[in-house]
């Protein structure tokens, strides 16, 4: 797990009122820049994002947003700006040429979570059904995992305000936050499709709407753990392309929605 850096967070003094007389203190706040990210030399989107783990970032934006596969990414490099942190990404080629056709159709500014995108087609476009596996987890696993991610989130422990997305494959191996819960997944993202790792569960802090299972889709991984209620579309995606769907998951509880097959029959003593 990475250490905490100083620069993702400050201190901001505050006045705190509750029973008795206000109380003068210091809360721990999170940064968040403005975050580009370039593609051979140009702006696809620019994000307000935690700065920290930005390769991770570009690698995983790229790769779940349909722009590039991680080998035809040549080079990332972070530049700092007076106005932010511009994260230029190189590209090969083929990989530019489709950028090129894509940048051509957009017709205006995006959202956060469907960068690049103008169209309703693409917006729910289709994902390919992730890769056959024989992951499976038994019910005290899925509590075991949810039960890790306090451990997980320094940020969130300073400032109470960062979402986390987690990896965890026989135990946790990997977390990333960030201010953005689409940021902290594709940082996650990022950092697995650059490590050799086992197949596993990506779990979530924040809700669950179509995009991210469109991101989870595009990394691949069999099961899908969240700690909010999914919405209906979202469950729809998940069941389409084989995603095991967990949501409202606590230490003691949880509801499988999809592929329920991947929690062990023999020890599947839900909650």
């Amino acid at each position: 797990m990475q250490a905490l850096r100083q620069s993702v967070f400050r201190t901001w003094p505050r006045l705190s009122y509750g029973a008795g007389a206000p109380v003068q203190g210091q809360r721990a706040l999170p940064e968040e820049v403005a975050v580009a990210l370039s593609y051979n030399g140009s702006t696809q989107a620019v994000m307000m994002a935690t700065p920290a783990d930005l390769t991770d970032f570009a690698y995983g934006f790229s790769l779940t947003e349909g722009i590039a596969q991680p080998a035809e990414i040549e080079s990332v490099e972070v530049v700092e700006t007076p106005h932010g942190l511009d994260v230029q990404i190189w590209l090969q080629p083929q990989a530019e040429a489709r950028l090129a056709k894509r940048r051509r159709t957009m017709a205006g500014p995006v959202g956060c979570g469907l960068c690049g995108i103008d169209s309703l087609e693409e917006a729910t476009r289709k994902m390919a059904v992730v890769p056959a596996s024989a992951f499976q987890m038994t019910a005290a696993e899925v509590r075991a995992a949810v039960a890790s991610l306090p451990g997980a989130q320094p940020l969130h422990d300073a400032t109470r305000a960062a979402h986390a997305a987690c990896f965890w494959s026989n135990g946790l191996i990997a977390a990333r936050e960030d201010v953005g819960r689409h940021n902290a997944l594709d940082k996650l993202t990022g950092h697995l499709i650059r490590t050799p790792h086992r197949d596993g569960a990506v779990i979530l802090t924040s809700r669950v709407s179509i995009d991210m299972v469109q991101k989870v889709a595009a990394l691949g991984a069999p099961v899908l753990i969240a700690v909010s209620t999914p919405t209906a579309q979202a469950t729809a995606l998940a069941e389409s392309v084989g995603i095991t769907l967990i949501a409202l998951a606590r230490p003691g509880s949880f509801e499988v929605f999809t592929h329920t097959n991947r929690i062990s029959k023999e020890t599947a003593d839900v909650a």
